[in-house]
């Protein structure tokens, strides 16, 4: 998105939408094709491949994405909403969704930090390679 000619806000709305079209590809794509990933997980990489590659510039999304992590917490309601109204579910099941969620966060953290390393050392090792030409 052009910052030259839009508002920032603008940027930033369009930068969510675009969030919003690959996440919402990324679902349709999983339903047509059975996969048994959550659609949320494949837009995650498809934006991850997308970003490596440089097919899609960071200054294209970085607005929307800090915008959206900014306000993560909003998103939060809904689940403590039904957290209280499906206290029956939570003390029958509790335990096993406890450690779905622990592993789960788990996961997500591995998984996270291992990419920020990853990436971390491939600019690590491209420093020098740019200070030495």
């Amino acid at each position: 998105m052009s910052h030259r000619f839009l508002p920032p806000f603008a940027v930033r709305i369009l930068q969510v939408l675009a969030l919003v079209a690959v996440w919402w590809a990324a679902d349709t794509a999983v339903r047509w094709t059975g996969l048994p990933i959550p659609g949320g997980v494949v837009g995650l990489f498809a934006v991850l491949a997308l970003l490596l590659s440089g097919r899609l510039p960071l200054h294209r999304i970085d607005q929307g994405a800090h915008w959206l992590l900014a306000d993560m917490l909003v998103f939060f309601i809904p689940a403590v909403v039904a957290m209280v109204r499906y206290q029956d579910l939570l003390r029958n099941e509790g335990l096993k969704l406890a450690a779905v969620i622990v592993l789960g966060n788990a996961c997500v953290m591995l998984t996270t930090a291992a990419t920020v390393e990853w990436i971390a050392r491939r600019r690590r090792a491209r420093a020098p390679a740019k200070a030495a030409s």
